[in-house]
């Protein structure tokens, strides 16, 4: 399925949707034509039956982060700054919320570089699987910006602000082992066995309890920004919308009768 050629869209009958950046050229930088397709791509999975997201790059690269084109033609037309802004809100803005507020769960397989709003691309996903030749980089200041693509939100919170700070002062670069250090990603593989491993974790997710992993997702990217007891609050009353689905009973029985359940996501 594609969403025009700058970003493919498929799901398969296990409920694994996958997008794709497909700019391998311009190394899958966000341009707006990427960040639109990425948009549409998740409306349509919000209406699928889709129970897991891998998002990833074509071409050896995750994603190059800002489309330098774009900003270079922004120079040479002396396009106003306030007019840049609103393309900005309107394209990596919309989508970066979009994604980090995803129910579905979300999984950024890093191969190669991950650089500028890029980098923000993978952490705005639940989780970040890479392989060993991916690199992070937040290297807004090489081209003599701030950040932007949400880098003051997410990073702070995966590394801590000092070392956040760190990375985007100096604009270093990170290597895969580096970044599981740092909690970038969550597991780093070898490229003979990166298929396969990938494979295992999102079937693993891919079996769980749809609607009980949507609220669970929801509840834990939520949970830094409330009180103790809003958490416990919005916990039960998430379980109590649980409580009545059928994959809850189905759990309960298979544990009873020592098996593996099968969640049919009602």
């Amino acid at each position: 399925m594609a969403l025009g050629d700058d970003v493919l869209l498929e799901i398969d009958a296990e409920g694994v949707a996958t997008i794709t950046l497909n700019q391998p050229e311009r190394r899958n930088a966000l341009s707006t034509a990427i960040s639109d397709g990425i948009s549409a791509a998740l409306a349509e999975i919000e209406e699928s039956d889709a129970r897991c997201v891998v998002l990833e790059g074509a071409g050896g690269a995750f994603s190059a982060g800002g489309d330098i084109e774009s900003m270079v033609e922004g120079i040479e037309n002396d396009v106003p700054a306030d007019e840049r802004v609103r393309a900005l809100e309107r394209s990596t803005n919309d989508l970066m919320r979009t994604l980090i507020e995803f129910t579905v769960p979300t999984v950024a397989l890093i191969d190669g570089p991950a650089v500028g709003a890029g980098a923000n691309l993978a952490l705005a996903c639940d989780m970040q699987l890479a392989s060993e030749d991916a690199v992070f980089g937040f290297v807004f200041r090489q081209v003599g910006l701030s950040v932007d693509a949400g880098t003051s939100y997410l990073l702070p919170r995966v590394v801590g602000e000092n070392v956040a700070k760190e990375l985007v002062l100096t604009g270093d670069i990170v290597d895969a082992d580096r970044a599981k250090e740092l909690g970038l990603v969550n597991h780093v593989y070898g490229r003979d066995e990166l298929e396969d491993r990938v494979d295992e974790f999102v079937d693993t997710i891919v079996s769980g309890p749809p609607i009980a992993l949507r609220h669970a997702n929801r509840l834990v990217g939520e949970g830094l920004e409330k009180s103790l007891e809003q958490a416990l609050t919005d916990e039960a009353t998430a379980q109590g919308i649980v409580f009545e689905t059928a994959d809850h009973e189905e759990g309960v029985d298979a544990f009873f009768e020592d098996r593996e359940p099968e969640y049919e996501g009602r």
